[in-house]
């Protein structure tokens, strides 16, 4: 019992009526109108005061609603004293065309309104020249009341919010009303909610509540409310088994079906099309793709690994030669200005040492070509390129097209550089005569003096070794000047530098404009580049890629195509034999791996009579 949501909430003391008025955050929470909050400009605030006490005056309050075009709209509304006295019971004319008067519920009839001329704004002015500036209304999801009368008032009990049930349950007040003050409301011989008398309802039971003290109302109605909630989950819940309570026919067809056993999807359809009387609800399971798609993942893993294979590629650069004794730390420090390193691999060759620089995200790579290509270190001009293999061969065209893709229009990658770092890199825009990746990216690249000083790049890696860090701050006062920058991303590892950055502008011109004054950038350490990594696949370079020599095969193609258009037709035949206004849900099953989820497919028609 400690641990139920009246004690979590209120504690186990007494105390005055001010502990259950809610705050501000919960009314929010609530749906409950709130000045300021968007959707209730146009409410009419009462006179009520900023602070209520623990004698300040309750009052119950109800209403009822009867639907327009514009939804529920206020038909009749009921106030109550503290002592129970009726001092407001007003029918309420909506000014739109009544479609809907809910009669079983609001008890509002068309005869009732046929002579009203009471409108909303009537009523409005009405409960703010009885109510007093400390009174406090108390109502059942009193939201709803406040909503239909446009109205806000700061200080709110909410008895389906005192008498909680767990996982945010609410009981009904007709409930409530019966067990803790042993009287019926909204009786089936009634014709309708009366609100006066859900009024003083509600308003006797935030009565109780407050003079008996939360332990005592649990202990005192444990039996009837709340252990009795308890037991509800040993019903079933299953779908199936709530239609066989609620008398409705139900079938299941389909080979792994317990009621009716069918060896191909032809059989399913066929015994569906002979049952004697259609069914409420039917299950038909044609298995010809699902057995298909076991077979078929298989190959499309394979896939899947040769696609993130050949974007690995798309992330490594050769470098070298690098003068004796240079470390992979002192290749992975230089290049880890371009971006994040995920490995470097010294490659040990007979007469000169060269390396394999794996990079996090293809813009690093692309930049490393872009910048560091023919960069002296220690008198030694290292040539950077991109390994020579059948996955590269379109590279200018998959470039383009990642940069192409409507996700990363807005995108930018920015590298924030030392300044003794700025004044080592020579930019090269064509090597031995093919155009480099930035001129395939029509970026515009930085001309920088010819021949580096050994002396300078030496400084360099043994003097200056911190990295230049950045900041969101920084970044958008930087590119702000080019337009709207709605997002920065950061390097999300905790422990890598965060001298890089993609950066999300409102629009694709102003990325377009910071591209343009990427030598202004340059002037201020900053590298730029189109974003090509796919914002959908942040994190596919670090996954086990492994080795495979299959190749896609047209014959799985062709297969799939088959056995969907086999599908396609037993689909077609099956709604053709629906009766009009049947809903027909299709639904194509995802396909959970190692390598991720592939997600499925719902489809949902109602069938019209044509």
């Amino acid at each position: 019992m400690k641990n139920h949501p009246i004690i979590t909430v209120f504690g186990t003391e007494r105390r005055g009526l001010t502990a259950y008025v809610l705050t501000e955050d919960e009314m929010i929470k609530n749906n409950y109108p709130v000045k300021g909050m968007p959707g209730f400009e146009e409410f009419v605030c009462t006179n009520c005061a900023d602070c209520v006490t623990d004698s300040s005056p309750l009052f119950g309050i109800d209403c009822e609603m009867c639907v327009t075009k514009d939804g529920k709209e206020l038909t009749r509304v009921s106030l109550v004293d503290g002592d129970g006295k009726c001092l407001m019971d007003e029918l309420v004319k909506p000014p739109n065309h009544i479609l809907n008067y809910c009669t079983k519920f609001s008890g509002i009839t068309p005869a009732m309104l046929q002579r009203v001329t009471t409108t909303l704004q009537d009523v409005q002015e009405m409960l703010i020249r009885i109510l007093p500036h400390e009174a406090v209304l108390v109502g059942h999801s009193l939201e709803h009341d406040l909503i239909a009368l446009k109205l806000i008032h700061k200080h709110v009990i909410d008895t389906s919010l005192l008498y909680k049930r767990e996982c945010g349950r609410r009981y009904k007040l007709k409930v409530l009303t019966g067990i803790i003050l042993k009287r019926k409301i909204q009786t089936e011989d009634m014709l309708g909610h009366h609100p006066t008398e859900d009024a003083l309802a509600a308003l006797e039971l935030a009565q109780y509540f407050i003079k008996t003290g939360p332990r005592q109302v649990l202990e005192i109605h444990w039996k009837a409310l709340w252990r009795e909630t308890r037991e509800e989950p040993s019903q079933s819940h299953r779908f199936s088994d709530v239609l066989h309570a609620l008398g409705r026919s139900v079938a299941f067809l389909g080979k792994d079906s317990s009621h009716k056993q069918c060896n191909s999807d032809k059989e399913v359809l066929k015994s569906f099309r002979n049952l004697k009387a259609q069914p409420f609800f039917s299950v038909l399971q044609f298995s010809t793709l699902s057995n298909h798609l076991k077979s078929y993942f298989p190959h499309q893993e394979r896939h899947h690994q040769m696609t993130c294979s050949r974007l690995q590629d798309m992330c490594v650069v050769f470098a070298g030669p690098f003068p004796t004794g240079f470390s992979d730390g002192d290749v992975k420090q230089l290049f880890s200005f371009c971006g994040a390193v995920r490995k470097v691999k010294m490659l040990n060759t007979v007469v000169r040492v060269h390396a394999e620089i794996e990079f996090e995200l293809l813009e690093g790579a692309m930049l490393a070509v872009k910048t560091l290509n023919g960069l002296n270190v220690l008198g030694q001009s290292i040539k950077v390129q991109r390994p020579v293999c059948e996955s590269m061969l379109d590279l200018d065209v998959t470039l383009k097209a990642l940069m192409g893709d409507a996700l990363n229009a807005r995108h930018l990658y920015a590298v924030k550089m030392n300044h003794s770092m700025t004044e080592c890199i020579s930019t090269s825009t064509k090597v031995n005569g093919h155009a480099s990746d930035a001129e395939c990216l029509d970026v515009t690249l930085v001309k920088t003096v010819n021949g580096l000083l050994p002396a300078k790049i030496n400084k360099w890696l043994h003097l200056n070794t911190s990295k230049s860090e950045l900041c969101e701050e920084s970044v958008r006062e930087t590119f702000g000047h080019f337009g709207t920058v709605k997002r920065v991303i950061l390097s999300a590892k905790p422990k890598e530098s965060t001298g890089h950055a993609r950066i999300v502008f409102v629009n694709s011109e102003d990325r377009r404009a910071a591209l343009n004054s990427s030598e202004d950038l340059w002037k201020k350490n900053y590298l730029i580049c189109p974003s090509l990594t796919p914002v959908h696949l942040p994190s596919w370079v670090g996954a086990e890629i492994k080795e495979t020599t299959h190749r896609h095969s047209s014959a799985q193609e062709q297969q799939m195509d088959v056995v969907m258009r086999k599908l396609d037709r037993c689909l077609q035949k099956l709604f053709r034999f629906l009766p009009a206004g049947t809903l027909s849900v299709v639904v194509l099953l995802g396909h959970a791996s190692t390598n991720g989820h592939l997600p499925g497919l719902c489809l949902m028609e109602v069938k019209q009579d044509y």
